[in-house]
């Protein structure tokens, strides 16, 4: 097993970044609920290595990330936990306004995740109408009857299922692990993308025909793909409208409401300082959720 240290160069809070609502992909090693303070908590995922599924384990020791992986990780790490992010320049490109004031003060060093896309889509499929420990233990679920085990430090983690394993899956089995209805929708969208229709192929578009690209997939609507984009793709001026922002618009922000998705997240992304919206986003959708 190798392990590494990165040094941090800037504000940064492990917790707060896996446990603020925009990552499915990682858990607790200790198996608590999120929502838990305790600074020491280990979070494990997976990912690939020359191909081959690869677990990853992190945890924040005062200014420095320690990784724990079967390769050495740490290009990964600070790629999938937003370390290079200047959150200087990105604060810097906000509004003067309470708000996101308010979230930036009380939530400092949050970053937003690079997820694989694949498994950002299926989470985010996933997640219509569920809770956050639902949405988890779906991901889980997935994972133990469909990913590759691995062994890792004396236990076996499974990885998280390719497109062409879920794919091979049948609706029944799906439903069964709890998926309901979304079932369907994840077989048919992994499918799409074992046949070669991948997600990763949107970057270079402009960001809302990204969005539109991104809807072909079944279950797949702007907000699902707004997720995508900002949690797994790098546009970081998407906005997601899920029930908790159009609160954030009906009670901060009524002057952005114009009815369809589209107008009303340009008129919020306009609002929130366009390039870094979705950062300012996520830190306003924490703040609210967790006060």
């Amino acid at each position: 097993m190798e392990r590494g240290e990165i040094p941090l160069d800037g504000p940064f809070d492990l917790r707060l970044t896996l446990e603020s609502g925009q990552s499915y992909l990682w858990w607790r090693e200790d198996g608590a609920t999120y929502g838990s303070t305790d600074a020491d908590t280990r979070y494990l995922t997976t990912t690939r290595a020359a191909g081959d599924p690869a677990p990853l384990r992190v945890h924040q020791d005062g200014d420095t990330v320690v990784w724990e992986s079967t390769f050495d990780a740490g290009d990964v790490v600070r790629r999938r936990l937003g370390l290079d992010d200047d959150l200087q320049a990105v604060r810097a490109s906000t509004p003067d306004d309470d708000l996101v004031e308010e979230a930036f003060d009380a939530h400092r060093g949050l970053r937003i995740v690079r997820d694989p896309p694949f498994g950002g889509l299926v989470s985010f499929i996933c997640s219509a109408q569920m809770r956050v420990a639902r949405i988890h233990g779906m991901q889980q679920r997935l994972r133990e009857a469909f990913g590759t085990p691995v062994k890792f430090d004396g236990e076996t983690v499974h990885a998280y299922p390719t497109p062409e394993q879920l794919a091979a899956a049948g609706e029944t089995e799906l439903r069964e692990l709890s998926l309901g209805y979304r079932a369907p929708y994840v077989r048919d969208t992994a499918e799409m993308v074992a046949n070669g229709t991948r997600p990763e192929e949107v970057r270079g578009e402009p960001y809302e025909e990204a969005r539109e690209t991104l809807t072909r997939y079944v279950g797949v609507g702007q907000k699902v793909a707004d997720c995508v984009l900002l949690f797994s793709l790098e546009y970081l001026q998407a906005i997601p409208l899920d029930t908790w922002i159009r609160q954030t618009i009906e009670e901060y922000y009524p002057d952005c409401d114009r009815g369809g998705y589209a107008d009303t997240s340009r008129a919020l992304r306009d609002r929130l300082g366009g390039e870094y919206a979705g950062y300012a986003q996520t830190y306003i959708f924490y703040h609210l959720r967790t006060q």
